[in-house]
């Protein structure tokens, strides 16, 4: 089992930015991939940003690219996600994922079998 804990989440001004954090425990030695989802009220839960644990390609969201970066520090068992350019849009509860096998795509929620409780995030116009 492996347990997910998000972190930093809040309320911030249109144009600024936020670091989540992810902090992973448990069988964490499993892990092949992490990701970041979120979801708005009344909306399904979307991918965000996704990448191999042991680092390679990162995937993201069209609706972020070029705003927000997926990293993570295997020292400490920790993912982030570093959010710039923030618009009222990115308003969402905010979810960290993981999974321990390698097959299918990554964007999907089914593939994640680990999550966290969830971060909000709120931006002001």
């Amino acid at each position: 089992q492996v347990q997910l804990v998000e972190s930093g989440g809040g309320l911030v001004q249109a144009g600024g930015s936020l670091r989540l954090s992810c902090a992973a425990s448990g069988r964490t030695f499993g892990m092949y991939a992490m990701a970041w989802f979120r979801q708005a009220p009344g909306k399904e839960r979307e991918f965000v940003a996704a990448s191999r644990w042991t680092g390679g390609s990162t995937y993201y969201a069209d609706s972020v690219k070029g705003r927000f970066t997926i990293s993570r520090d295997n020292g400490k068992n920790t993912m982030y996600l570093q959010m710039n350019s923030l618009t009222p849009e990115d308003t969402a509860v905010y979810y960290c994922a993981a999974r321990d096998y390698s097959s299918g795509d990554y964007y999907s929620t089914a593939r994640y079998n680990y999550w966290g409780q969830g971060t909000q995030v709120t931006v002001s116009s």
